[in-house]
């Protein structure tokens, strides 16, 4: 979960017109960012050689 604090500093690094989508894009990648690291530190994480493994099925 987001805290003011971050929303409003990603707000404020916006210029200073911007449109709408800039700001929630922005906002959700902060939250994703956050998820993954989240993910990351439980140890949810997948090796290279798994990972390429994974690739190869999806890149047939």
């Amino acid at each position: 979960m987001l805290t003011k604090k971050e929303v409003l500093e990603s707000i404020n690094s916006l210029p200073s017109k911007f449109e709408a989508e800039d700001a929630i894009e922005k906002i959700v990648l902060i939250e994703k960012i956050r998820v993954g690291l989240a993910q990351s530190e439980a140890g949810k994480v997948v090796s290279m050689e798994d990972a390429k493994k994974r690739l190869k099925k999806w890149l047939r």
